[in-house]
């Protein structure tokens, strides 16, 4: 193979889309009038043959193949060929298959037909395994404090490749030096019989590490606990603190300190068993009763009793407006006060031929359409207003010339926007989402980047930098207090200073502060917030799965509007994905504390207000979640939801099947976008009394 050439690629939903790409090895560039023969090649094809038949190749390495077709005489021809594979896996580069991340991928090999052939194309499937890179070494370390004799102490065997990055869930083989010791179990336990020294040894891949232990008596006469608070309500965090004491009445700041709980249920008929979560101190219960939470190290042990309420936040949820969109689907949306003072809304549309919509949304109980505009677009995916009312930005993805860009709109008559321009520059591939401050507009580049523009002449956008981080696809990013959070799939949360300068970073002059993966590798929104009653900064983090392959309930992915002569028409999307969420107080050391996770359904966009999480979960519709205070576990769990709210539409796009985009609190309303349904306005009704 020569070159290759990527060319763009026209998704079917709001996610990393399949691999496409031309391969043109075996054929002139596309673009020339040759390349017209080659297509005409297409229905000849009756064999395609690749060599090799199946590919071993490590992470971030690049083996070679070659892809030929013959006629049905053994002919060579010259057709062009597609390649499909998993993005997060695997990918086409150069002369050969580039191995992004571990695991069995297939790449779909196909032969492209010209406009009109009959039949199906030829097509193969290669076998792609990617290895990990070799494991260069091991650090073995304690999770729980210093091993005694007479005490158990889990450890952890962290392994890393070559270029220092970490091996996730390493599998390790443990053993000790002299099981008359001690003894290990498979997971890295450790615990300690008899006095003495004693070597810890964990090996993965055939490299080994080991750490000495010197096993000495426990030197504890009892252990004291206390508690942050003693009565909270279901959600709360509750921070013990144990104090383990020498007999002379001196601490061991060491002790391998365990804790664990006992449960006694208001009603033990109704409530479950296993009730909390108690993690480093950290303690947070999901049901009413009383808890004894306990600290032990070896066979000394010290507890504290605390008193858990149920939460009771629940509030009833009123139905205000509705601006129905029924025959084309939504996309994203914006409300906003314009600069003529009354309150405004953009909504896009997806697929559905590049139309974005203005509405009046000064009397929520009365949505007025105001005007709409068209781009040449196949989706208007993304819109947004500078919070100076002064533009906003309509993304651009599928356009007819593939120079898709934002189209910035001058918004001094809000009611009646004009297009300002039309900006493609360096913006060529589809332009997801964009981010627009009031002098600098953060823009999506074909999911690979995001350009920085200077936006002070809203008629003359200028590109001042931009950011790219090598292997990494890109979808979302929000600005900061001058540091851009961008979402970027299985790199996770991507820090970057774009002004804050801390790090040294401008506008012009970004730098990565660091990267911060994320369970599952489907990062695919973001949204800071800071809580102003504990000063801590989280970042809230969104899944993004579209269809549920692999879940017991994986359903359909047929989203077209019902057609009584199409059979499987008119049925709702199939999503899964929930909400990490990350303390970035320590903004050089981010930490995953919390989620908050809807079985079932798929998260898509976020807003976080006066410790309430708006969050548009697809097909559940709205929920309205208590976010305050400090957070652990699964918020879902904790009695913490307060409202849901499904727009059904009897008249929908796909009838009565809620596909909620996005939502936004605006001057004590809520407005959300649904992709079926259009633009609703819904209000929370007042905290109901409590109930003792």
């Amino acid at each position: 193979m020569k070159t290759s050439r990527s060319i763009g690629v026209r998704g079917d939903r709001c996610a990393p889309v399949a691999l496409v790409l031309i391969l043109a090895g075996l054929l002139p560039l596309p673009g020339t009038a040759q390349q017209q023969g080659t297509l005409a090649d297409g229905p000849r094809v009756e064999r395609i043959e690749v060599s090799p038949a199946e590919i071993t190749v490590r992470m971030g390495e690049t083996a070679p193949i070659t892809v030929r077709a013959f006629d049905a005489e053994g002919g060579a021809l010259e057709p062009v060929f597609m390649m499909r594979g998993e993005q997060r896996g695997i990918e086409v580069e150069g002369e050969g298959i580039r191995g992004l991340r571990a695991g069995e991928y297939r790449l779909v090999i196909t032969v492209a037909l010209p406009p009109g052939a009959q039949g199906d194309p030829a097509e193969t499937v290669l076998p792609v395994e990617v290895l990990w890179p070799a494991i260069e070494r091991i650090e073995i370390e304690s999770l729980e404090g210093r091993l005694f004799a007479g005490t158990d102490v889990r450890y952890r065997a962290r392994a890393f490749h070559a270029d220092g990055s970490e091996r996730p869930s390493p599998e390790v083989r443990w053993s000790v030096s002299d099981p008359a010791l001690a003894s290990v179990d498979p997971f890295g336990r450790v615990a300690a019989h008899a006095e003495g020294r004693v070597r810890i040894v964990a090996e993965v891949d055939g490299v080994r590490a080991e750490r000495e232990e010197e096993l000495a008596p426990l030197p504890l006469a009892r252990i004291e606990v206390s508690a942050s608070k003693d009565q909270v309500r279901t959600g709360d965090v509750v921070e013990f603190e144990a104090r383990a004491l020498t007999p002379e009445g001196g601490t061991l700041p060491d002790a391998p300190i365990q804790w664990s709980y006992l449960y006694m249920p208001d009603d033990s008929i109704v409530e479950p068993g296993a009730a909390a979560v108690v993690r480093d101190g950290r303690f947070v219960a999901q049901f009413p009763g009383v808890y004894t939470v306990r600290a032990t190290a070896g066979p000394v042990s010290g507890f504290r009793t605390i008193r858990v309420d149920s939460r009771q936040v629940v509030r009833r949820i009123e139905t205000l407006g509705q601006g129905r969109v029924s025959h084309r689907r939504t996309s994203d949306f914006w409300v906003f006060e314009g600069v003529d003072g009354r309150d405004y809304a953009v909504t896009g549309t997806w697929g559905s031929g590049g139309f974005a919509y203005f509405w009046d949304v000064t009397e929520p109980a009365n949505i007025v359409l105001t005007d709409s505009i068209q781009v040449d677009a196949r989706t208007v995916n993304d819109v947004k207003v500078s919070p100076d009312g002064r533009y906003a930005t309509l993304t651009r993805e599928g356009a007819s010339d593939r120079r898709n860009g934002v189209v910035i709109l001058d918004m001094a008559n809000p009611a009646h926007p004009v297009i300002a321009v039309e900006y493609d520059d360096g913006l060529t591939g589809g332009v997801h989402n964009a981010y627009p401050l009031d002098d600098y507009l953060y823009v999506l580049s074909g999911g690979e980047k995001y350009l920085i523009v200077d936006m002070e002449d809203i008629y003359n956008p200028r590109t001042v930098s931009e950011v790219n981080i090598p292997g990494s696809r890109i979808h979302d990013v929000w600005v900061h207090d001058g540091i851009a959070y961008s979402a970027e799939w299985q790199t996770g949360i991507v820090q970057v200073d774009v002004g804050n300068g801390r790090w040294g970073g401008s506008p012009e002059n970004p730098v990565v502060v660091n990267t911060y993966p994320l369970p599952g590798g489907r990062t695919h929104a973001v949204f800071p917030y800071v809580q102003e009653s504990t000063g801590r900064f989280y970042i809230f983090a969104g899944d993004e799965i579209i269809g549920r392959r692999g879940y017991a309930l994986e359903g359909g992915n047929n989203r077209a509007p019902y057609d009584p002569d199409v059979p499987g028409t008119g049925t709702p999307r199939n999503t899964a994905g929930y909400i990490h969420i990350v303390d970035y107080t320590d903004p050089e050391n981010p930490k995953k504390v919390a989620r908050y996770h809807v079985p079932e359904y798929g998260t898509h966009n976020i807003w976080v207000e006066d410790d309430i999480l708006y969050q548009a979960y697809y097909e559940g519709g709205l929920r309205v979640v208590d976010v305050s205070g400090l957070l652990q576990g699964n918020l879902y769990t904790q009695g913490r939801e307060i409202a849901v709210f499904k727009p059904n539409d009897p008249v929908g796009y796909v009838h009565n099947a809620p596909t909620t985009w996005s939502a936004m609190p605006f001057k004590g309303n809520i407005f959300l976008s649904d992709a079926n349904s259009g633009l609703w306005a819904v209000r929370l009704q007042p905290e109901p009394a409590r109930i003792p």
